[in-house]
């Protein structure tokens, strides 16, 4: 399993890294406006006064921008691991079972390092 599919040839893999790094960059940018928005929102909580109902709906705001500070965060490690792989040489194949992943799925999800089987549940 130390070498890549057949099917995956350098121009693949090549395109495939520059849209990794791509969306790490991306990504990136937008972990950190998230965390000052949630920064933001966090100090108008605390400085000042208010409704109880604009504090709901910050608390709101809040916990959905927390999800998805945490949901790019995980991206993010998915990226960064499927670059590991692509440097490996292991691309392609799944984390989980080393099963090849669809060129499909890859080219839909370049970060994608299970196959779409492993995902569901049961």
């Amino acid at each position: 399993m130390s070498s890549n599919p057949p099917r995956l040839d350098k121009n693949f893999l090549h395109r495939q890294r520059q849209r990794l790094v791509k969306l790490r960059e991306e990504l990136l940018r937008t972990i950190q406006a998230n965390q000052s928005e949630q920064a933001d929102l966090h100090a108008e909580l605390v400085d000042e006064a208010h409704e109880f109902e604009d504090d709901a709906q910050k608390l709101a705001m809040l916990e959905n921008e927390k999800e998805l500070i945490d949901r790019n965060r995980q991206r993010l490690r998915d990226i960064e691991r499927a670059l590991q792989k692509i440097d490996d040489g292991t691309y392609g194949l799944s984390d989980a079972s080393g099963e090849p992943i669809a060129r499909e799925r890859l080219e839909a999800v370049p970060e994608a390092i299970y196959t779409v089987s492993e995902l569901r549940p049961g």
